[in-house]
């Protein structure tokens, strides 16, 4: 029994098993799942399966590939779907990774905004507290108004003593 080296790299081991970038294959399933998934792959198709079973009902028989019932056409189609399955699903985990990702992306924003939007509006509360404690245009008018009045009445009042 051998024991591994910790300060020594592995030896590199071959296997048999493929390797594949699980990044670039999944971008791959995604592109394949958006064909699959339009009109154009529709049209391609019906035009595929169209030209496949007038081909083999109208030429000789020496040239017909695929006779009636077409069991290899039915063969081709069960093939493609059972890629196109696991392709599409896998593009669809992959979005909602990306939507996963986005939500709390999202949810981490809004809970930034509320908390700015709460000390704003303690902010806003302070400034409306500290107004009111100071003095207004509107109070010092009055006030200076009530001030004048005062020194005008004993002007008024010494007036009224000087004889005419």
């Amino acid at each position: 029994m051998t024991t591994e080296r910790l300060d020594q790299p592995r030896e590199l081991r071959r296997t048999l098993r493929p390797h594949y970038d699980p990044e670039a294959f999944g971008r791959l399933s995604e592109r394949i799942a958006r064909f699959l998934g339009t009109a154009r792959f529709l049209v391609y198709m019906t035009v595929f399966v169209g030209v496949w079973v007038i081909w083999n009902a109208t030429v000789p028989p020496t040239l017909k590939f695929d006779p009636y019932p077409f069991i290899f056409l039915t063969l081709m189609l069960s093939l493609q779907a059972s890629y196109a399955a696991p392709l599409i699903l896998l593009a669809q985990n992959r979005q909602d990774d990306r939507d996963r990702i986005q939500y709390e992306q999202d949810r981490e924003a809004a809970e930034r905004n509320q908390a700015e939007i709460e000390y704003l509006t303690r902010e806003i509360a302070g400034l409306r507290l500290a107004i009111n404690e100071v003095a207004t245009r509107d109070y010092l008018r009055a006030e200076l108004g009530r001030l004048l009045e005062e020194l005008q009445e004993p002007e008024a009042r010494e007036r009224r003593r000087q004889p005419r």
